[in-house]
């Protein structure tokens, strides 16, 4: 079982040594006690429409980021529209996470709101989630610095 372990957490250094644009299985974000935990104990950072909510964790596996996405039902009652905003969401991350990934210490797990009331276009998203990417290094930054 060590091996097992082992050999993939050196298939995830070597992705991530030559950052893909991957959003592998490992790296979303499904437990629900690490939900909770990021809505009890976790900082948040906004660029409306966007909200990242994010706490520290331990690394499992080697994976230093643990993604989530969420679209209130209150905001959008169709089930069709709150995944079309989850799919920018995640294509947006996916495609910029270099960008934070390379720039923090530590793992994290993080979960990002959509707090809008119209389904956006995704250049708007993408700006958004650059801006929320600049302000959460420099809050991590600052956390890191005064521990």
């Amino acid at each position: 079982m060590i091996n097992i372990i082992t050999a993939w957490h050196a298939i995830y250094i070597y992705f991530y040594s030559h950052m893909t644009f991957r959003y592998p299985k490992e790296e979303k974000l499904k437990s629900k006690t690490l939900i909770q935990k990021i809505f009890d104990e976790g900082s948040a950072v906004s660029n409306f429409p966007l909200k990242v909510l994010y706490v520290r964790t331990n690394a499992v596996n080697g994976v230093k980021l643990k993604v989530g996405v969420a679209v209130p039902k209150k905001n959008f009652k169709s089930a069709v529209h709150r995944n079309r905003v989850k799919r920018l969401l995640r294509e947006s991350y996916r495609l910029n996470k270099d960008k934070i990934f390379n720039k923090t210490e530590g793992s994290y797990a993080l979960l990002f709101l959509y707090l809008g009331k119209d389904i956006p276009e995704y250049k708007a998203v993408e700006k958004n989630m650059l801006a929320i990417f600049e302000r959460l290094i420099k809050k991590l930054n600052n956390e890191e610095n005064t521990e």
